[in-house]
């Protein structure tokens, strides 16, 4: 049995649940939130700290801070506990409250932005309130996880090794962006070991990251309004993009059948469903990757009025709809 002195030490790596019988098209899921942090973001939490230790940034004192829409943080603020550092999230107002309920929990400090920047950008105001945080104390480390090569590195060397392992055969990978760090690692080792492996990059309707139309987007996790220095296109195959209320219903569907995840599996979901339906891509051996579980997400993704306050009185009706259809 496992038994572990700190929580970071703890991490499901082998777990994929089969969604052929749900969804009528092969596709294995990595369940990456069985953690003590609850999401994939562990990984470049545990490997950004750990490489600003050796290289001396980060020392007894030193308050960590961090840019985050939420998962980051919550592992941030388990591994400093876990560590003995002070954390500083710096975060905006579509951070769930239960995952920032779950930071202060955690001991962390959390800044939450509500004014844009001068360009209409949330994410644009969170990096200066970093910025300046950092300017006023020598004490603030900022590993800035959309530059940090650190953050692609950890998913070279343990997510996409991992998925090898299990899925010789593997055809077709999908893994949602943000930062782009889980997509970059799993694509470079793919291209390098596995160059049959098509890596499909999934994004939200509304996101930047590969030169769409910036819009509201209200789910975090997945998609910037800034394109990430750690993207390189070269490595990605192909992109879907997939539109919020779809990862809505995604997630009901699935939540139906007894899996709740979080709004960011359910746009990778989402987003495989319809690339594995555009191509007729029956026989294909894919993997998608779930970042996270879905209890931050009861506030929203499964609230009905926010539902209904945010997407209208018919994103639940269409679900059902499509739900019994598929049953019946």
């Amino acid at each position: 049995m496992p038994v572990i002195s700190v929580p970071e030490e703890f991490n499901e790596e082998e777990l994929y649940v089969d969604l052929q019988p749900l969804l009528g098209h092969s596709l294995f899921l990595k369940c990456e939130g069985f953690n003590f942090a609850g999401s994939v973001k562990l990984k470049a939490a545990v490997a950004m700290v750990e490489a600003a230790e050796a290289e001396g940034v980060l020392i007894p004192g030193s308050i960590l801070v961090e840019s985050s829409s939420g998962n980051l943080g919550v592992a941030l603020s388990m591994l400093t506990a876990s560590k003995g550092y002070q954390f500083v999230c710096v975060t905006d107002s579509r951070c769930n409250l239960s995952t920032r309920r779950l930071m202060e929990a955690l001991g962390s400090e959390v800044h939450v932005i509500t004014e844009p920047d001068a360009d209409g950008d949330l994410l644009g105001a969170r990096i200066e309130y970093v910025r300046a945080l950092c300017a006023s104390d020598s004490r603030y480390v900022w590993l800035n996880q959309y530059a940090n090569s650190n953050n692609w590195k950890v998913h070279y060397h343990t997510t996409a090794p991992s998925i090898a392992r299990q899925f010789p055969d593997l055809d077709v990978l999908f893994v949602g962006t943000g930062t782009t760090g889980t997509l970059m690692g799993c694509a470079r080792y793919f291209r390098q070991w596995r160059p049959r492996v098509h890596t499909i990059a999934v994004d939200s309707v509304g996101s930047v990251i590969f030169g769409g139309l910036p819009g509201r987007r209200m789910i975090p996790g997945l998609g910037t309004s800034v394109r990430p220095p750690l993207l390189n296109e070269s490595y990605v195959d192909d992109v879907t993009w997939v539109e919020e209320p779809d990862t809505i219903r995604m997630c009901h569907l699935l939540a139906s059948r007894g899996f709740l995840f979080g709004g960011s599996t359910g746009t990778v979901v989402r987003g495989a469903v319809d690339w594995l339906t555009q191509h007729d891509a029956g026989g294909l051996t894919a993997v998608a990757i779930a970042p996270d579980l879905g209890e931050r997400y009861l506030d929203t993704v499964y609230q009905t009025n926010w539902l209904r306050d945010i997407y209208g009185e018919d994103v639940l009706s269409a679900y059902a709809m499509a739900d019994s259809a598929r049953s019946g």
